[in-house]
């Protein structure tokens, strides 16, 4: 942040005050202020953020405001760089085949066991919407 200040983007520092801010808002909520958070749950705030960005977009372009989504993507686009690289869909489906084959039985009703099995393998390097859409279609097929 200060070095993004410092070098005159106002725009990046902007952005990672508005992060450091929600990462001190989270401390405080679990009450760990003195000692801080972990990398991971600073990354999940981060992935947090990156979505609330996303339906933001998503808002602000079915009310046709393009200027702000366009402010919004932005932003995302920011925050995007400190968290790890996201998997590509044909690894969140070898991920999820083999969180499958771990089950003794399988059906589509299972769906959100075989999601949650994928998120606590990938954590946030991988899509929720990404995960569940293929999830779906590997119990579907």
């Amino acid at each position: 942040m200060k070095a993004a200040l410092l070098g005159g983007d106002r725009f990046v520092g902007d952005t990672l005050r508005n992060l450091k801010a929600a990462i001190l808002n989270e401390e405080v909520a679990q009450n760990k202020r003195d000692t801080g958070i972990t990398d991971a749950e600073i990354e999940t705030i981060i992935a947090r953020e990156v979505k609330k960005r996303h339906e933001s977009i998503s808002l602000y372009e079915q009310n046709d405001r393009p200027e702000l989504a366009d402010q919004e993507r932005k932003e995302a686009a920011v925050l995007v760089t400190y968290l790890p690289q996201q998997l590509t869909e044909d690894e969140i489906r070898e991920l999820a085949k083999t969180v499958i084959e771990s089950m003794d039985t399988v059906s589509p009703s299972m769906m959100g066991q075989v999601i949650g099995g994928v998120k606590a393998k990938a954590g946030t390097s991988a899509d929720g919407a990404t995960v569940a859409r293929v999830v779906k279609q590997l119990l579907n097929s």
